[in-house]
């Protein structure tokens, strides 16, 4: 599952690392591959991600086996991270001179032998190569978008690159999941926003939204997701209760999902 937006400060890392946490919890295997240079989901879930740590660089431009930089989660039983290093950073210019540039990381996922139930990748804030190696390598896109003004804006473009993929290199591909982040219920904006989107994406969008809460934005400083910094919060019922909407929406057969995403795709 691809997290994408190119809009920064939506969600996206927050987002990925919940909702793998909140799997891993009940039980699933969860990869998530850091495929930001800045390397916040490695930070959020607590994974050493320094220079000298084989990364998630390694594998896209120096063909390492994903199964050599994957580090076990330490809170989360079950959980594992690719982390990112600042190295990455000049990945986009490194990979546009190397052959199949755009299906490394598809690659690299496909000859990793442990068993797994999700794989989250990580996006950065842009629709570059590091974008493009992730929606080629997944099956599936979810965009967290935040109830705030302004945030249905840029999404087009987003969509249009997800359509561009699908058409050239990767059919299986689709937006199966829209996550509303932020969202404020004392405020007739948030409300308006989730209003929007829901009219624009219809059944994309998940039933359960996730609220502001100090409680997410701490527990990254802590090297945690907020599953395991407060366990009881708001925020982390929200996640717990959106990957549960996630899962059985997953355990429903291929027809009804692709039925949807067509009707989706119409509006």
């Amino acid at each position: 599952m691809v997290v994408a937006n190119q809009k920064g400060g939506v969600g996206k890392t927050t987002t990925t690392v919940n909702l793998a946490a909140s799997l891993a919890l009940h039980g699933a295997r969860v990869l998530v591959i850091d495929l930001d240079p800045q390397g916040n989901a490695s930070t959020a879930l607590g994974v050493d991600h320094h220079a000298e740590v084989p990364s998630v660089y390694d594998v896209l431009v120096e063909a390492k086996p994903l199964a050599e930089v994957v580090q076990p989660v330490p809170d989360v039983e079950g959980l594992f991270c690719a982390p990112a290093t600042i190295d990455l950073a000049g990945a986009e210019i490194e990979l546009v001179s190397l052959v199949a540039r755009e299906s490394r990381l598809k690659r690299a996922i496909d000859s990793y032998e442990q068993p797994l139930d999700f794989i989250f990748i990580d996006c950065p804030p842009s629709l570059g190569l590091l974008t493009v190696n992730a929606m080629v390598a997944g099956n599936e896109v979810l965009i967290p978008i935040q109830c705030e003004y302004y945030a249905l804006e840029g999404l087009g473009q987003l969509l249009h690159n997800v359509d561009l993929v699908r058409g050239h290199l990767n059919p299986r591909l689709h937006v199966s999941t829209i996550l509303l982040t932020m969202y404020d219920g004392r405020t007739r904006l948030a409300s308006q926003v989730a209003d929007e989107v829901r009219g624009h994406f219809g059944a994309e969008v998940l039933r359960t939204s996730i609220p502001r809460s100090v409680r997410i934005s701490e527990a990254p400083s802590y090297g945690q997701t907020v599953l395991t910094y407060d366990p009881g919060s708001s925020g982390s019922l929200s996640y717990l209760e959106a990957a549960r909407e996630m899962a059985l929406r997953g355990v429903r057969g291929p027809g009804e999902a692709q039925h949807e995403q067509h009707d989706g795709g119409a509006q």
